[in-house]
């Protein structure tokens, strides 16, 4: 199942976060117990290319990819799809216009603006019939619109109301910057509990989905049950060095 069909489904879902541009280490996650993998281009180390190589490998493992791009990058929004992706977050959308312009580079017309130019999405490789996807692609890709400042905050039931976002990301550590005008990062604050909690609920009011970035276990099952159906998960390079704490802990010990 995809990730848009098990997210209307009403599941919860884990997903990997790939920060690291190392094929081996990305097909060792979707091979995982993860739900998915996502891979970030704005702070981790992906670029175009490694994308282009990451998707394939997570596609074969029959895991949904999810791409966060950069700051303003819509156009490699377009891009990641037609590479694959079942989901793209995009950082920093702090207005309606941004909100627009997102969904626009996300969602072929009537809804938005995506240029017809399917690469690797479906696996049809611009196969014959491949209009298949075209009439399924707007309602099975996700746009997920982060929600990261107090311009997004205030502007949270206007974005959610923008035809084309399916629903919103929490980037916790920078909301807690914002929240706390600029005096800490500190995505564990108790501060931002209530306010992150009311972004899960006006997106399920909306019919929209709700996702957010958990560095940690307890910070996961803290949020989940707010109403956050679509959790990441620390990082790939957590993951290695928890590991290795953990195998000479024992060791040692």
């Amino acid at each position: 199942m995809s990730l848009s069909s098990r997210l209307r489904a009403g599941e919860t879902l884990l997903s990997a976060w790939s920060s690291l541009p190392e094929p081996l280490t990305v097909e060792i996650l979707a091979h995982s117990a993860f739900d998915a993998v996502t891979l970030d281009m704005q702070h981790g180390g992906h670029d175009e290319a490694s994308i282009l190589r990451s998707l394939g490998l997570i596609l074969n493992a029959g895991k949904p990819p999810v791409v966060r791009i950069p700051v303003g990058r819509f156009d490699m929004a377009s891009r990641a799809l037609d590479f694959g992706a079942e989901a793209v977050i995009a950082p920093m959308i702090n207005s309606v216009e941004d909100a627009r312009r997102f969904a626009a580079a996300m969602k072929y017309p009537p809804v938005g603006e995506r240029s017809w130019g399917v690469f690797r999405a479906k696996a049809d490789y611009g196969a014959p019939g491949s209009n298949d996807y075209l009439t399924t692609a707007n309602r099975d890709t996700l746009a997920f619109a982060m929600i990261e400042t107090r311009d997004a905050y205030d502007a949270l039931d206007a974005i959610l109301d923008v035809r084309g976002i399916d629903g919103v990301f929490v980037g916790p550590a920078d909301f807690s910057i914002a929240w706390s005008n600029g005096r800490e990062a500190n995505p564990h604050s108790d501060a931002i509990v209530e306010p992150v909690a009311n972004i899960a609920r006006k997106a399920a009011a909306a019919g929209k989905f709700a996702g957010i970035y958990c560095p940690s276990p307890e910070f996961a099952r803290r949020y989940m049950p707010l109403g956050f159906h679509f959790l990441t998960l620390g990082n790939d390079s957590s993951y290695i060095r928890l590991a290795a704490e953990t195998l000479t802990k024992a060791v040692r010990d």
